[in-house]
């Protein structure tokens, strides 16, 4: 991940007041630095006398209901420190807009890799498939924790998860179109009628992928998974099955393995994945979870469609990003029509 100087931010005095009093260590003057990338919450490197550590920041300006949620974030940071899912230790929540300009909270800086490409293009195939398979264990680990032994109970609602999932994108869509794209319009009817059946509730981190967890710098391995301000309690067979998307969509289209010749690349293909979680976890295989989950990240590309047009997106390519909210919705319902 890069970084670039901020040069939106207030004076760092008051940053640096809260600091002194909630994150140990003698810290003196910070300096800070926006690390470039990504599509949600603004996130900085804090350098000071103490260390290094990195502060999200919910973005500034109107957005979407119940999203953004630092808050949330935090507290599932928090909750998850030695329960053995790999995770950067945090120190505090601030609700004060007047410290940094919005509500965030502080956590240490892990150092590692953020790749972005799944393909991995630069690596070996033995270090793809170790990293693959380090992923996978990460995700087998979060949805083999009890919410309730670990604080999280509560941590959203119980029961009826991918039909509440369904009614939320649909609503953050709604709030967001900015142009028409029918292939969602059936889906929103459609997507109702066909919900699959529940199973397990357990904490879900809604948004696993490669470009969300940190690779040590020079293993193959995870070493934190990052982004969980959509985390709640559901099903972790919904949970899965978005995280493996990535192997239904072309790469050209939003950074997928489709079409990638899985043998020669070292990493495993769609079944050998899935059976490597079920192994995991204990869980049995789902139904066809590929309309949910696609649909769901079209909702998402959609909402930086309309953080873009508005101006307040975290990320200058977001406009670019939201355009194939689209050809996603088009994809996703040409599985409901193979599933008609």
């Amino acid at each position: 991940m890069s970084i670039t100087p901020e040069t939106t931010t207030p004076d760092t005095e008051a940053l640096e007041a809260w600091f002194a009093d909630h994150v140990p260590g003698r810290h003196g003057r910070l300096a800070l630095e926006r690390f470039a990338g990504g599509q949600s919450n603004p996130t900085f490197r804090i350098r000071s006398e103490a260390g290094t550590y990195v502060l999200r920041r919910k973005p500034l300006g109107e957005v979407l209901p119940s999203a953004h949620a630092v808050d949330r974030e935090f507290r599932v940071l928090a909750a998850l420190q030695g329960t053995g899912v790999p995770v950067p230790p945090v120190h505090a929540l601030c609700t004060d807009p007047a410290v940094f300009r919005s509500m965030f909270y502080v956590m240490d800086f892990v150092p590692g890799r953020i790749f972005w490409d799944p393909r991995l293009p630069d690596l070996s195939p033995a270090e793809r498939g170790a990293i693959f398979s380090s992923m996978n264990d990460a995700i087998a680990r979060i949805h083999a924790l009890d919410p309730d032994a670990i604080g999280l109970g509560d941590h959203g609602r119980r029961g009826n998860y991918v039909e509440r999932q369904i009614a939320r994108w649909t609503r953050q869509y709604r709030a967001s179109e900015t142009v028409a794209n029918p292939a969602m319009e059936r889906l929103i009817q459609w997507l109702p009628e066909h919900v699959p059946a529940e199973d397990d509730t357990r904490l879900v981190h809604g948004d696993y992928r490669l470009d969300n967890v940190i690779i040590h710098p020079t293993e193959p391995r995870v070493v934190a998974v990052l982004d969980w301000e959509l985390s709640t309690l559901g099903n972790p067979l919904a949970d899965f099955a978005y995280h493996m998307m990535t192997w239904r969509i072309a790469p050209g289209l939003f950074r997928g393995l489709a079409g990638t010749d899985f043998a020669a690349a070292g990493i495993p293909d769609e079944r050998a994945y899935l059976e490597m979680w079920l192994a995991r976890t204990g869980f049995a295989p789902s139904p066809s979870w590929d309309v949910y989950v696609v649909f769901r990240l079209a909702a998402i590309l959609q909402g930086i469609a309309r953080r873009a047009q508005d101006g307040t997106a975290a990320n200058a390519d977001a406009e670019e990003v939201g355009r194939k909210a689209v050809p996603l919705a088009d994809l996703a319902w040409s599985f409901a029509e193979k599933i008609r």
